[in-house]
């Protein structure tokens, strides 16, 4: 059932003195994008007839089918907080139409929309709650981001040498007047990294929540003087942000359809099943899950990012872990992804591989207790245990030969990405870094 009608918006949008309404979308890299209106075109928005110029997004459409419609959803609107509060900003989060009325492939939450309507055919809901970290540096005399800090906190330290947590307790404020149920906020492992976790929801609801949490991390910051940033990686030597991904499976009854409490670890054939789709596809899907060049500095022994494609019940080194709480609580937790990825895409493709492995009836291999991290690499082979793609290169090739990957995204999204990635990483592998300089100049 909706939250609000037309009529309500309406209402609100006069009742709270609300000048622009910012029509947002999200483009096939995770983009957040917007059309802003005044209030004398928001009766015209509402009935779909706000027309924007496709051709201008990145992996949208060629100019000459460039005409593009916004479909709000309702349910989305929320007043803008950290705006001022006279002349108000509000924002409808849109669906992209194509002007015959039928829903864009390209539309990233249209990808979503169609796998979470698969798992419904099949009885299932998706429920996932993200953990996004991410860093609050300096920024220069121009405004522009450094990565210096002045933060010597660590893990769950109290206070600290800046303006952090300031800048934090905002964020979670600014984020419960929008709506979102925050569960707890804290300094990370390294220094000047945060996380904020917020309640687990449908994962429409839940993607939508992740590109709000990250504009509304950004301005916060911008208002403090700093710059929050997403980037996986930004300093050498110390751990990188990710965005683990916990996930659940629910029936139509409202029962946790990965508990089992006649299981030896309380998890049902079905919860195997999932593990079981999502290591199988599990290098396929990282060139969506971990979308960057630099994604793959994270990815790599030492600092915590798991980088050995296995499971376990016990231990944080592998790729999927199961929390210890059971009955609603059973999920099963991917700690690869970065909060770089497009959500919208990443929770397509996981929810899909899981969905998969069901149908399939796929079984994993044997959990792993030991830390992964320890094993030499002769001792993972024999455990079986695979490793994702070492660079963005690697992951790009293995995405392109999955027809598992190409279906799930559709023909537009999956091409049109595939050739963003290839241009990324020509571009990166062109230019010569201070790294090199510093090895090789005087040497040769």
């Amino acid at each position: 059932m909706s939250k609000y009608t037309k009529e309500d918006i309406i209402r609100l949008v006069k009742e709270n003195d609300v000048s622009f309404i910012r029509l947002q979308f999200t483009d096939i890299l995770g983009t957040l994008k917007n059309v802003a209106i005044t209030p004398s075109q928001l009766e015209k928005a509402l009935d779909n007839k706000c027309m924007f110029d496709g051709s201008s997004i990145e992996g949208f459409v060629r100019i000459e089918e460039s005409d593009m419609y916004l479909y709000p959803d309702y349910d989305s609107f929320a007043i803008i907080p950290w705006r001022p509060q006279q002349d108000r900003v509000a924002r409808l989060i849109c669906d992209v139409y194509k002007p015959d009325g039928t829903p864009f492939e390209g539309d990233p939450r249209y990808v979503l929309k169609k796998t979470i309507q698969r798992a419904a055919d099949m009885g299932l809901s998706f429920n996932v709650g993200p953990e996004c970290e991410f860093f609050l540096f300096h920024t220069d005399d121009t405004g522009h981001a450094t990565t210096e800090t002045y933060d010597e906190a660590g893990y769950f330290d109290l206070g600290g040498t800046e303006n952090g947590e300031n800048a934090r307790r905002d964020m979670v404020l600014a984020l419960e007047e929008m709506g979102f149920e925050i569960e707890a906020s804290h300094h990370e492992v390294a220094v000047a990294q945060h996380e904020i976790d917020f309640k687990y929801s449908d994962a429409l609801l839940a993607a939508d929540r992740i590109m709000t949490f990250k504009m509304a991390v950004k301005a916060i910051a911008r208002q403090h003087g700093m710059c929050a940033t997403f980037m996986p990686k930004p300093i050498f030597g110390i751990n990188g942000s990710g965005m683990h991904t916990n996930m659940s499976l629910f029936t139509a009854d409202g029962k946790n359809a990965f508990y089992d409490p006649n299981d030896s670890i309380g998890l049902s054939k079905m919860a195997y099943s999932f593990i079981a789709g999502i290591m199988k596809h599990m290098r396929s899907m990282t060139a969506v899950t971990n979308p960057l060049v630099n994604s793959y500095k994270r990815l790599v022994p030492g600092y915590e990012a798991p980088c050995y494609i296995a499971w376990t019940a016990s231990n944080r080194s592998a790729l999927i872990r199961v929390p210890a709480s059971r009955g609603m609580g059973t999920r099963v937790e991917l700690r690869c992804p970065d909060p770089a990825c497009n959500p919208y895409l990443e929770l397509a493709v996981l929810l899909a591989a899981g969905l998969d492995g069901i149908e399939q009836n796929l079984q994993p291999v044997d959990a792993v207790s030991a830390n992964i991290f320890h094993m030499t690499p002769d001792e993972r082979e024999a455990r079986g245990i695979e490793s994702l793609p070492g660079n963005l290169h690697e992951a790009i090739r293995e995405m392109r030969k999955s027809q598992f990957v190409k279906d799930v995204l559709g023909e537009h999204v999956f091409t049109k990405y595939l050739e963003a990635k290839r241009a990324e990483w020509d571009a990166f592998r062109t230019v010569v870094t201070q790294w090199e300089l510093d090895a090789y100049l005087e040497k040769y």
